[in-house]
């Protein structure tokens, strides 16, 4: 799945059905343990997680899973109100995928739009996260007010991706490689391509060169820039906060650290969140495996 090379040996690999088709998984660690769901970022998949997944299985019972659109779970066609790539929705394929391997409260990390799913998912099901730790991101609605105050080339990708389509999806399809590996690079601390494994960054290539899944990855950005902005505003107007402990990861050189302090950007949704600073760019997980394994470890622990 991720290419000559599994970056998962002993782990294994399931295809899980939900109301859009499928999630693809891979589960790993002593049954029994307790769960911990790991999710990726854009432009990634679920392999961004190999230099982290097997130790963190040797305490819990891990599962990794490919968002939906991305990676080798299903694409389906975004609705005309970018619904289906909700982060509310997405979040309830998490639920499907911890429901089925028979889970009720399960600890929660995720990275970038990984970690997006993952707060909406604390928020709208308060009992189900134990623990959720986020990396490298402030609130989505935080984010865009921050775009729209101070335009960025760092974050100049949000509304790109969410103009109408076909704009964003064909200028993507036009170079895809070059595109993902500009935002890879870009995003790093290093500016350049060496923090990432080989075999991981083909699994990146492979997902990035499918046509439909283009369009869910604009998909999930034009939610981003509607629904998923509405869903924050309407949290935020309500006072609902994270009912679980919450850790904020972030890279001393990544998009979060651009502005204010990262912990006081999360203070409407999780007042009694803690936090550190990794030192990386926005790739904590692969360029600096052994900070961020160690904040995970002490905070899962």
């Amino acid at each position: 799945m991720t290419g000559s090379v599994d970056l998962f040996p002993g782990f294994e690999s399931r295809y899980i059905a939900t109301d859009e088709g499928s999630v693809f998984c891979r589960i790993g660690g002593p049954i029994g343990a307790e769960p911990l769901a790991l999710l990726h970022g854009f432009p990634q998949t679920h392999a961004m997680w190999h230099r982290l997944a097997p130790a963190l299985a040797k305490t819990h019972r891990v599962i990794l899973m490919d968002l939906r659109g991305y990676g080798w779970s299903s694409a389906p066609v975004g609705s005309a109100d970018h619904a289906t790539y909700s982060k509310r929705a997405m979040a309830m394929d998490v639920l499907r995928i911890v429901d089925d391997l028979g889970h009720t409260r399960f600890a929660l990390a995720g990275h970038d739009r990984g970690g997006r799913v993952g707060y909406r998912l604390a928020l709208d099901h308060p009992g189900r996260v134990s623990r959720l730790a986020l990396l490298d991101i402030v609130p989505t609605i935080v984010m865009w007010e921050r775009i729209e105050a101070s335009p960025s080339p760092l974050t100049d990708h949000w509304p790109f991706l969410a103009r109408p389509e076909p704009e964003p999806e064909s200028a993507l399809l036009a170079e895809p490689a070059n595109w993902l590996e500009q935002k890879l690079a870009g995003w790093s601390k290093a500016k350049d391509l060496s923090a990432f494994d080989p075999h991981a960054l083909r699994a990146y290539h492979q997902a990035f060169a499918v046509p439909e899944r283009i369009h869910a990855f604009c998909e999930d950005y034009r939610a981003g820039a509607t629904l998923d902005r509405a869903h924050d505003a309407l949290s935020r107007a309500r006072g609902e906060t994270i009912a679980c402990p919450v850790h904020i990861l972030w890279g001393n050189a990544g998009i979060p650290a651009a502005g204010a302090s990262p912990i006081d950007a999360w203070h409407a949704f999780a007042p009694r969140a803690t936090g550190e600073a990794i030192d990386s760019g926005h790739f904590l997980a692969e360029e600096n495996p052994t900070a961020t394994l160690a904040a995970l470890e002490r905070f899962f622990s």
